[in-house]
């Protein structure tokens, strides 16, 4: 195998990566072996091992990296979850076992955000109610002054509960993919030292 079919191979096994993570790998390993140069290919190629266990080493050590920092945003929080279920996948286990183990973590993921998603749907819809409220409170204010005051009273009270509610799902979202990406991480830990105690 040359260096062509190596990275060729590498980039099949990466391709699952978010795309700034992919970038990253495959820059690595162009330049690994353009500082190896061209006489010492072979070499670089028995010391990487084979493309996919340098893929799936890279992944699992990307998804430890990950579960060491907290969740920038939602964004990034999705990207460190995915990468943690490809390390799980990754990880040198039997297929029937990654496979229940994959699922599992899968149906996990999914119910969180379904439930971040249900908090978040519930209080954008409490800020939004709020502002017909408002308006109606306004419109109020010329044929009976008090209920006017009332009322636009209480859709400030709906709309400032909205924000905190809007805000709080937000947060809860990011600190649920931060431990979600910390457990994936840890598994993805926990297989690598196992693997290496055997190995």
């Amino acid at each position: 195998m040359n260096r062509d079919e190596y990275m060729q191979c590498l980039k099949y096994r990466l391709r699952r990566l978010p795309k700034e993570d992919y970038d990253k790998a495959v820059s690595y390993f162009t330049e690994y072996f353009e500082e190896a140069g061209s006489e010492n290919e072979a070499q670089a190629i028995h010391d990487l091992g084979s493309p996919e266990l340098a893929a799936d080493q890279l992944i699992r050590d990307i998804a430890m990296e990950n579960a060491k920092e907290p969740v920038r945003d939602v964004r990034h929080g999705v990207s460190a979850v995915w990468i943690g279920i490809l390390a799980v996948f990754a990880a040198p286990l039997g297929i029937p076992l990654a496979l229940v183990i994959g699922v599992l973590a899968l149906i996990f993921v999914l119910l969180i955000l379904m439930l971040a998603g249900l908090l978040f749907t519930m209080a954008v819809i409490t800020a939004v109610s709020s502002i017909p409220c408002i308006i109606i409170g306004v419109w109020m204010l010329f044929t009976s002054f008090a209920d006017g005051i009332a009322t636009i009273g209480c859709g400030l009270i709906g709309l400032g509960v909205g924000y905190w509610l809007v805000t709080g799902s937000i947060a809860f979202c990011k600190s649920i993919m931060h431990l979600t990406a910390r457990m994936f991480g840890k598994i993805a830990k926990n297989r690598k030292s196992h693997t290496n105690r055997h190995s």
